[in-house]
């Protein structure tokens, strides 16, 4: 099969030629028909996940079809559409796992960094990393949904939000852009912020029903007027920007950080006391996660921006999804 790998921390992208891998007990062996690009795959790319074996195949954002089983494997079956996501197995047996916390699992497998990912034409992941695919989501469309989607759909479903509830999204990039889509299909008043007039357009068109200019004056204050947030979902990696918007929270409202930044929030504890507010983070969820969110994305038409590239340009793709320059999310694709 090809594959594209990287063989050290830091090394350039190898489109190599490998053994179709065979499929061992608990696992399942799927012929890759697309696979996003996110931008935690750098941690693979430049080695910053301790503990990584190289040489390793980046991608955890897979969308295809099953053509092999592992002995034990009793719930798929070759010809299934799946997807499988950050999320990459667990354990079953620390206290978590126990508890069906399966994604804080203290020895949880993650897709591309535990085991090979989806630069590939296959891949031999465990069993209970699948989620099932509609057959009416192309997998190009369904690759994104299986991190970037499934992180907001997860954190958005589970964040104390009832329908008609005031929820704004912060960033308009590869996560915000889908969390504006599954604000509006959940029925929520949304309220889409970004930078700069020219982004209106495009945030309407993705369904929100306010926009806010970061750069015309106090996002907070703009939140306020319109009633204060239940939730502002925190899309773009940005502490400064974050910390800027949590004053437009309502009472007992919610940030809900799911964009990862190094630096620290800078928020008060006065700022918490005052309304009863909250921060939480959310990780994407697991395999039955992503298989919801697939079904949701389908049935109510939310899909990403993507750009297509084939599995031999990925170094190409992964320096457009890098850059920056990507709208929104970047694909590969084998078929």
């Amino acid at each position: 099969m090809k594959a594209v790998q990287i063989s050290k921390p830091g090394g350039n992208f190898e489109v190599v030629e490998r053994p179709t891998p065979q499929p061992g007990r608990g696992q399942v062996r799927i012929k890759v028909e697309a696979c996003g690009i996110c931008h935690s795959d750098a941690l693979v790319k430049e080695g910053h996940w301790p503990g990584i074996k190289y040489p390793r195949v980046p991608g955890h954002e897979i969308a295809g079809v099953i053509d092999a089983i592992g002995e034990g494997v009793t719930l798929w079956q070759p010809g299934q559409r799946v997807g499988v996501g950050w999320h990459g197995g667990h354990c079953f047996e620390c206290d978590p796992c126990r508890r069906g916390d399966f994604v804080n699992c203290r020895k949880e497998k993650i897709t591309a960094i535990t085991f090979d990912g989806g630069y590939a034409e296959y891949t031999i992941v465990p069993a209970e990393a699948v989620a099932a695919m509609p057959d009416d989501l192309p997998s190009d469309q369904a690759g994104p949904l299986l991190c970037a989607g499934i992180t907001v759909f997860n954190a958005l479903r589970h964040s104390g939000a009832r329908a008609g509830d005031l929820v704004a999204v912060q960033g308009i990039g590869g996560l915000g852009h889908l969390g504006i889509q599954f604000a509006r299909n959940m029925g929520f008043r949304t309220v889409a912020i970004g930078r700069g007039g020219d982004k209106q357009a495009l945030a309407t068109k993705l369904g929100a029903h306010h926009y806010i200019d970061t750069s015309a004056g106090s996002a907070a204050a703009a939140l306020q007027k319109l009633g204060g947030a239940k939730v502002i979902l925190a899309t773009a990696p940005d502490s400064k920007s974050m910390s800027a918007v949590f004053g437009g929270l309502g009472a007992r409202g919610k940030l809900l950080v799911v964009g990862a930044d190094m630096q620290p929030l800078a928020i008060n504890p006065l700022q918490l006391i005052q309304g009863s507010n909250a921060i939480q983070g959310w990780a994407s969820g697991t395999a039955k996660d992503s298989e919801d969110t697939l079904q949701f994305s389908a049935l109510s038409g939310v899909r990403p921006m993507i750009e297509k590239y084939p599995l031999e340009k990925a170094a190409e793709a992964y320096e457009q999804m890098i850059s920056g320059k990507a709208r929104f999310r970047v694909v590969l694709t084998m078929v």
